[in-house]
């Protein structure tokens, strides 16, 4: 075996231990342990099918309909059964068969997942009245379970679990807590009722995201790479970039954003990326922990992407409750600037070791010409997509439902004509990383495999696209037919290329066959780790739902900060990268959203701070997927520098510090959301993502001490004030100017009347704490409608009634927007009114874009200074 097979090897087995299952038995054991793993993937396409009911109406038999009813229940039990066959229960445990006690954890999972199906209908007709039997089974469930998260992502998520566990039996015990969250305890029958029998906990939104979306999304992803379209992602990269300065890095960090928005994994998307590009990195000249590095940092930002952004983007969906396609236009912005930014720091790292790129088959490529190509794919495919919208909205009238026919024949015309023109080519094929690397030729790189885009754009146009008369799908729906899209490719590209060629088709339809198989197995595989966190990641959402324990997470850090906003958001950014580390990406998001978030829009808004919900979401988010980069556990860099035969630890510093500028972004559209594109025009839209762009490019050379030329200290000091005055010219306008205008009493509920629609007002609510009793601030705000802000208030449910020069608040009204906020904080049935304190009205002020003046003005200084000493061209 070779050093570069070995180096390769061992990434891949780190994979396994942390994503897939290190086991691997033999004989009728494995064949059953493939039979499950199939038998999974086929059960998620048929729920997400109209199968079922489609069956039940034509044969009467309602059990078809029921299995999509109980998915949940059926789905942990597959994870479970999958996660003990997979994961050896420790070191030592075999891994060439499966031991006795493992098959009696598999007979637990099963009675105890099982059990929630077949008693279903007296289980509902018993809420909260759970009998021995029920309780039996709850315990059991949730030791398999947790023993299970143990075996496939480690200690921490059980740890985490287990802490919550334990608070919920014995937190009331605590007078602080219970004079903090007005919960004494619970029994053992209650809280394992709450977390097993009932959708609160176990059972809830997580893992029925994972049920009905996640699933897709990952099998999607592995039928993709199984087919090759992994492999062309990495070679178009490759071929687009390999020949300018360092650019193999410059690939891998393109090839890892591909692969990555489809990706439920950093760990896994760092090995199959980091196979190629790594090695190659290394033989221009990056050292072994800055190749590793770059991979990993563009690995973990991968799952930052949108559409998919590693299925979290789903849950925000649920927890945001806001439509999908909010929440990628929200991520948009950051994510593609993080990513261009990388581009520049592996160029400068290129510029400063004075490296070159690959040699190129043909011409080379300039940056220019490769700008201008990356545009015309781009507006090619808006145009595309226009008129594909345009023929459906003029045949969706005449048609109806069957105008979707039409688009299915045009893609299946475009489908078979782009297997035609690739059958032109050779087959793309997987490169050893041990032979000369040469970046191959662009053109039949891209057209020899850009058939595996098509099932792309089906995913995206359902997801994304709409016109007038044409709604959009749902993400699960979207996900189940891209993917049968690309079962569809998986099974027919090999024998069409084989027919357009004359050769003959026998073998390629069994490889055709075969790849759809091990796509179904690697599919089941990857979704062992998040099946199972998401199921315990719910332990930590029915605690919360139960106990309100986020509250004294809250407390906690809200005393630590003293209240202090950037302590605040210090300390939420730490604890975020410490319950990150070991989870997947989804439950990732759920342990740090369930506990971080509530934190910050509650200490935000006492400070004066009204941060959208997206906005602290996107913070926690994060953060949390930067810990798969950050020592001590950062499993990324582990797998990186298995490859790269680099020091872990170093691997992992050296992407943290790539990783700086995805880390500053959160702290920026926390006080700047025009970042996020929220209430933000088109024509807006471009100004803040050109000036965003160099802001972010000007840190990024900054904190790498090297921008035309090696950069003395002041002028990165400079270069910080600069990105600083860019990404933030709001907060030197609020210095010389208050951004409101402050009214009191009913004065301010006059001024607010003559606000236009949609105007923000923002109110200071005053009054005496729920539990201590103690005067406590926060700020709400409202959108003004219609001229009438009295309306606008009652429509959300907050009733103010004047009193002298007060204005006082009523309780809001139960279910609505403030109930929750309000109601539970403040005591409105006290000696001590709570009231409106303040209205605070936006004023009219010059544009914050001013500063942009000063700060190019300064730019412009950097460069004619550093230009005189630059040594080499800029690209």
């Amino acid at each position: 075996m070779t050093d570069q097979t070995a180096q390769s090897s061992a990434a891949h087995d780190i994979v396994a231990e942390a994503d897939t299952g290190a086991r691997n038995p033999g004989g009728w054991q494995a064949r059953l342990f493939i039979g499950i793993c199939i038998v999974w993937s086929l059960f998620q396409l048929y729920i997400a099918s109209r199968l079922p009911g489609m069956l039940a109406q034509s044969t009467g038999i309602s059990f078809f309909a029921h299995l999509v009813t109980q998915a949940r229940f059926i789905h942990l039990a597959f994870a479970l059964t999958l996660a003990t066959l997979a994961f050896p229960l420790y070191k030592g445990a075999p891994t060439d068969r499966i031991p006795w006690y493992d098959w009696v954890l598999v007979a637990l999972a099963l009675v105890s997942t099982l059990y929630l199906i077949v008693f279903r209908i007296e289980i509902a007709g018993r809420p909260g009245l759970w009998t021995p039997a029920d309780i039996t089974i709850s315990a059991i469930g949730l030791i398999v379970l947790l023993i299970s998260v143990y075996r496939s992502l480690g200690l921490p998520l059980v740890v985490i679990a287990s802490i919550f566990i334990l608070f919920t039996f014995f937190g009331g015990y605590s007078a602080w807590v219970r004079n903090l969250t007005n919960f004494g305890g619970a029994s053992l029958s209650k809280a394992l009722g709450h977390y097993w029998m009932q959708t609160e906990g176990v059972f809830g939104v997580a893992l029925g995201v994972s049920t009905t979306m996640i699933y897709l999304f990952v099998l999607f992803g592995a039928l993709l790479d199984r087919a090759g379209g992994g492999n062309w992602f990495i070679k178009v990269a490759i071929a687009l970039l390999g020949a300018l300065r360092g650019g193999p890095a410059k690939a891998a960090v393109l090839s890892s954003m591909m692969t990555g928005m489809i990706s439920g994994s950093s760990i896994a998307n760092t090995v199959t990326t980091g196979t190629f590009t790594i090695p190659l990195m290394k033989r221009i000249g990056f050292p072994a922990e800055k190749a590793g590095a770059v991979e990993v940092a563009s690995s973990t930002n991968g799952q930052l992407t949108p559409p998919v952004m590693g299925a979290a983007a789903f849950l925000m969906v649920e927890y945001v409750n806001i439509p999908y396609i909010d929440v990628v236009k929200h991520a948009f912005l950051p994510a593609v600037i993080s990513y261009i930014a990388l581009l520049y720091i592996v160029h400068l790292e290129s510029l400063k070791m004075g490296l070159q790129g690959l040699e190129k088959e043909g011409r080379k490529i300039g940056v220019l010409r490769i700008v201008l190509l990356m545009l015309t794919g781009f507006l090619g495919l808006a145009a595309i997509t226009f008129l594909v919208a345009m023929l459906r909205s003029a045949l969706d009238p005449i048609l109806g439902d069957g105008s979707v026919y039409i688009s299915v024949l045009l893609l299946g015309v475009a489908y078979i004509a782009l297997v035609w023109v690739a059958a032109r080519y050779p087959d793309i094929e997987v490169d050893d990383p041990e032979s000369q690397p040469v970046a191959p030729r662009l053109t039949p790189t891209l057209i020899g495999g850009l058939y595996f885009a098509l099932p792309i754009f089906v995913l995206v146009w359902n997801l994304m696209v709409s016109t007038d008369t044409l709604d959009r799908l749902s993400p699960a729906l979207s996900a189940f037919w891209a993917t049968i899209a690309m079962i569809f490719i998986s099974l027919t590209h090999r024998p069409l290329k084989a027919i357009f060629r004359g050769q003959t088709v026998g073998n390629e339809l069994v490889e055709g066959f075969g790849d759809f198989i091990q796509g179904l197995i690697a599919g089941a595989r990857n979704m062992i780790g998040i099946g199972v966190a998401t199921g315990a990641a719910g332990l930590i959402v029915g605690t919360i739902s139960l106990t309100g324990a986020h509250q004294v997470i809250g407390q906690v850090i809200e005393t630590v900060s003293g209240g202090n906003l950037m302590v605040l958001l210090f300390l939420v950014a730490v604890l975020s990268l410490i319950l990150g580390m070991g989870l997947p990406t989804t439950a990732n998001y759920i342990v740090v959203s369930s506990l971080m978030a509530p934190v910050i829009v509650s200490v935000g808004a006492q400070a004066g701070l009204v941060v959208p919900l997206i906005a602290v979401h996107m913070f926690v988010f994060y953060f949390g997927i930067l810990a798969d980069d950050t020592p001590p556990v950062g499993l990324a860099a582990y797998a990186a520098a298995a490859i790269s035969r680099g020091d872990p630890i170093m691997t992992g510093v050296q992407g943290f510090m790539y990783d700086i500028r995805t880390a500053l972004l959160p702290f920026l559209f926390i006080f700047n959301t025009d970042l996020l594109l929220i209430n933000v025009g088109f024509f807006h839209a471009i100004l803040v993502f050109c000036v965003s762009l160099v802001a972010m490019l000007l840190f990024a050379a900054a904190t790498q001490g090297y921008f035309f030329a090696k950069s003395r200290i002041w002028e990165s000091a400079v270069l910080l004030l600069i990105a600083f005055m860019l990404f933030r010219p709001g907060f030197f306008l609020d210095q010389i100017d208050d951004p409101y205008v402050h009214y009191t009493g009913p004065a301010g509920l006059e001024a607010a009347s003559e606000l236009e629609d949609g105007a923000p007002i923002r109110m200071v609510v005053t009054g005496p704490d729920f539990d201590s009793g103690k005067e406590r601030s926060t700020t709400i705000l409202v959108r003004a409608a219609g001229g009438d802000a009295e309306a606008a208030l009652l429509d959300k449910g907050l009733m103010l009634l004047p009193e002298g020069d007060q204005m006082l608040l009523e309780e809001p009204m139960f279910g609505t927007q403030f109930f929750d906020k309000l109601a539970n904080n403040y005591d409105f049935y006290g000696d001590t009114p709570v009231i409106i304190e303040q209205f605070e009205l936006e004023r009219d002020r010059i544009p914050k874009e001013i500063f942009f003046i000063p700060a190019f003005f300064l730019l412009a200084g950097i460069v004619l200074i550093q230009r005189r000493r630059a040594t080499q061209p800029a690209f």
